[in-house]
């Protein structure tokens, strides 16, 4: 059983950085494929055989035992040519979107050490970022993969629901849940999407039907009027500049849309999406929290406090908004539209914020990144850098099961990095 961050002295390098749960739990490719030589490292919530993950709690680690296989999600990265080279830090139970362990520590940001590295998926931030591995494995229920990756400059990727199976990871919120993934290549971003969601895709439709929808190109480009009213001018300003140097975002090639009803707000969005969210996380963990009354950082525990006082009787008219938004969405981006906003506020918070700044830019965050998490539409980041050097991030919301189609219209779009 592990014990905690574990050091190896062919991975000093990576110690520095404070990535790494256990640097020495590596896979080597099992076959042959697209992702020959790339190397990856993987959140610490996934089964990896003969091995306990941590969740980033001491508690969690010391009540579970080894898993005995390992997450089909890894095994298709292992069969496909790519290497399993560390597992890495988290959030405590995935509850945070601050990337600060009270227990393990802070990974450091590669772009910004003054600055938080964005979380869950931290230390798979961080590892990609800092150029330990060629991509990093996350999970993304309320904006795990795409907020530290907007932090850390990253491409990342968070797909449709259900796109990319969950089998053998530790659960959140299953119906929010998601298999996410980072890198710096947006082209090795595309790679590992079609390794982990074509096969699966194929097995849930009929395959001509898939590559057909695939084949259609976007053509329909909305931008969401609330969504761009969320961070400063400047970093709007430079957002849509980078926009702009894409051919269909030109002003007069898109759209500029009220997502939301008269008198309702994406703070409306992701209350609902709080309280949905709350509600499937004490179903799945309460019965653990009474057993074994884990201590919990400054935040989470509040969090679960919060989570398990929730009554289900009161979440009706939350089930409802969320079906209206993912109905509506859905109908609006079809198979041939794309939706921009930004990924985040802003650049990442400095360490240590705290008391209403804090809470402030994290409700802000919350109404980005509920979008795609209420709707279960794919959504990917793409890294902007600010005239200080800071990244913010730039998302692109596609339609239900085209995120093939949307990884590939991104890597055509940023292969000569425009937005650097």
């Amino acid at each position: 059983m592990s014990t905690g961050p574990k050091k190896s002295t062919d991975a000093l390098r990576s110690n520095h950085w404070g990535a790494y749960v256990n640097v020495e739990v590596k896979l080597p490719a099992t076959r042959s494929g697209p992702l020959n030589g790339l190397t990856f490292a993987v959140k610490d919530v996934f089964h990896i055989q003969g091995e306990t993950s941590g969740a980033g709690n001491p508690d969690w680690l010391r009540t579970h035992e080894p898993a005995t296989s390992t997450a089909p999600a890894l095994l298709a990265l292992l069969e496909n040519g790519a290497n399993l080279e560390g597992t890495t830090q988290t959030d405590e139970l995935m509850y945070s979107l601050n990337g600060e362990n009270a227990h393990y520590g802070t990974p450091t940001n590669p772009l910004s050490s003054d600055r938080i590295p964005g979380g869950s998926s931290s230390g798979s931030a961080v590892a990609a970022a800092a150029g330990l591995a060629d991509f990093a494995i996350g999970t993304d229920t309320g904006g795990s993969v795409r907020i530290p990756s907007s932090y850390c400059g990253l491409y990342g990727f968070r797909p449709t629901h259900g796109a990319v199976s969950a089998e053998g990871v530790i659960p959140l919120a299953h119906s929010f849940d998601t298999v996410g993934w980072m890198s710096k290549d947006i082209t090795i971003l595309r790679n590992v999407g079609n390794v982990l969601m074509k096969e699966r895709l194929l097995l849930k439709e009929n395959g001509s039907e898939i590559t057909e929808l695939n084949r259609k190109p976007f053509t329909q480009f909305f931008i969401a009027t609330e969504a761009w009213e969320l961070p400063e001018a400047e970093d709007c300003s430079l957002l849509l500049s980078t926009l702009h140097k894409i051919e269909e975002w030109q002003p007069e090639g898109y759209q500029t849309i009220n997502l939301t009803e008269p008198a309702e707000s994406l703070a409306d969005w992701s209350a609902a999406f709080r309280v949905l969210q709350g509600l499937e996380i004490a179903n799945e963990h309460s019965d653990w929290l009474t057993k074994e009354r884990p201590t919990f950082g400054p935040g989470i525990a509040e969090r679960f406090e919060w989570a398990c006082s929730l009554e289900k009787s009161a979440s009706e008219a939350e089930v409802e908004l969320r079906a209206r938004v993912q109905r509506n969405l859905v109908n609006l981006l079809g198979e041939d539209g794309l939706l921009a906003i930004p990924t985040a506020p802003g650049p990442a918070p400095l360490l240590g914020l705290k008391g209403p700044e804090a809470e402030a830019y994290r409700a802000k965050t919350m109404q980005l990144s509920c979008i795609a998490g209420l709707s279960g539409l794919p959504q990917i980041t793409v890294p902007v850098l600010r005239p200080d050097g800071l990244p913010i991030g730039l998302s692109f919301i596609g339609g239900t099961k085209t995120d093939l189609k949307l990884l590939d219209w991104t890597a055509k779009q940023f292969a000569e990095e425009v937005c650097r």
